[in-house]
């Protein structure tokens, strides 16, 4: 992942819900315009037990 990304899952699943509430209207998007690697980031914050709702448009 980019460095300017927080690499802490705790940091980065507040700067990721941030980001999609404020906006950006799917996940996709907010990858498209960081250029982030959508499966990446799904990883590292699966790892820490997060998942996408795309219905919520957020990490729960």
């Amino acid at each position: 992942m980019d460095a300017h990304i927080p690499q802490d899952p705790m940091i980065l699943l507040s700067f990721v819900n941030m980001k999609l509430r404020d906006r950006y209207p799917s996940l996709d998007g907010l990858c498209e315009d960081l250029n982030i690697e959508k499966d990446l980031l799904q990883e590292k914050l699966g790892a820490a037990g997060f998942f996408y709702s795309e219905e919520e448009n957020r990490f729960l």
